[in-house]
């Protein structure tokens, strides 16, 4: 069962604000994403994406297949 809680870094360890539903030595994955920490610029990064989808060229020769016709493929 996944749990979400918030952890401290202090000393080299994480130590989670709350008690976790663990049995000793019980292995688990982590994903770090820092709270408080101020975010990238938004506008910044849509703008760049826009300006990279601006940017690309799509080319085809003749009629494209449709989904159904792709799927009969496989």
């Amino acid at each position: 069962m996944a749990q979400i809680t918030e952890a401290i870094f202090t000393g080299g360890v994480l130590k989670p604000v709350d008690n976790l539903s663990l049995r000793e030595s019980q292995r688990v994955r982590l994903i770090i994403e820092p709270i408080g920490d101020s975010l990238p610029d938004r506008g910044a990064a849509l703008k760049q994406l826009r300006e990279g989808i601006a940017s690309m060229r799509f080319s085809s020769k003749g009629k494209l297949p449709m989904r159904d016709e792709l799927h009969d493929r496989i």
